[in-house]
């Protein structure tokens, strides 16, 4: 009796390469799979939490895949520099843009389709459901984590990078923004999370923050679970939750129930 073959089986691709083994992440390219490639100067913090749970899970099983480009191994000299200070003066150092170039050169050889190249920026457009939705279509992605005061300005200008921001807040690098977009995306791969339902129920979905969410037990701490949700009528059900949503998005996000209000309106 031979062994069931792993998801991956079959789509392993070789490609010749120049570049030193040791800029190579060890694992095989598995062809028409969605693949996030990091450029890092700290490799070693990815996957991090991607490995753990589902997205782990999926992972492993080859229903996406991870590369990291090690940006030190582009640094000038003999300890290869990769930043310098900034032209015009002021404090910190900034990444140059001839060590950028190359690793993004790197990252981006041989991809192919729809593929953005973005930059982990406090000055780019937050992250939103739209958006994660709109990647998980993509073939995959190149992640650029700055690191310092950030990046040399036309490395933005020369790849047409595009700058993403967790939010309006300042990180001292972009590698837990990565990790938080990839995760984001990610679980929209059809497969990822087992449940379909589960995408198509939550926060954002429909234009609205989710619903609440109650388990056993049935009471708890003097605190029973609200009626409906006992009472196994689905209409109801439906429609409290409909409900609920509305009146949370309502409450705390008043920006996005200005938009679902808009497009109730237009359609």
């Amino acid at each position: 009796m031979t062994e069931k073959p792993s998801r991956s089986h079959g789509r392993k691709a070789i490609r010749p390469s120049l570049k030193p083994r040791e800029l190579m992440t060890p694992s095989p390219d598995l062809h028409g799979v969605w693949k996030a490639k990091i450029i890092t100067l700290f490799p070693s913090a990815f996957p991090g939490v991607l490995g753990e749970s589902l997205t782990g899970k999926a992972l492993h099983e080859g229903l996406w895949q991870l590369e990291t480009v090690d940006l030190r191994q582009f640094g000038i000299g003999k300890h290869r520099n990769v930043d310098d200070t900034p032209a015009g003066g002021g404090a910190g150092m900034v990444l140059r843009a001839d060590v950028l170039g190359d690793a993004i050169e790197h990252a981006m050889a041989g991809v192919q389709g729809n593929w953005p190249l973005i930059y982990l920026s406090p000055r780019g457009r937050r992250m939103d459901q739209r958006m994660m939705q709109n990647l998980a279509r993509c073939d995959g992605m190149t992640l650029l984590c700055g690191r310092f005061e950030g990046v040399d300005e036309r490395v933005l200008e020369h790849y047409g990078v595009q700058e993403v921001s967790l939010g309006d807040f300042v990180m001292t690098g972009g590698e837990i923004a990565a990790q938080a977009l990839i995760d984001a995306t990610v679980r929209l791969i059809p497969g990822v999370l087992g449940n379909q339902a589960s995408t198509e129920e939550e926060s954002f979905a429909s234009g609205l923050l989710e619903h609440p969410q109650y388990t056993r037990p049935a009471d708890w701490k003097g605190r029973p679970i609200p009626e409906v949700l006992m009472s196994g009528h689905h209409g109801r059900i439906a429609e409290w939750r409909h409900k609920m949503a509305e009146d949370i998005t309502r409450e705390r996000r008043p920006d996005i129930w200005a938009e679902y209000v808009k497009a109730r309106s237009e359609s």
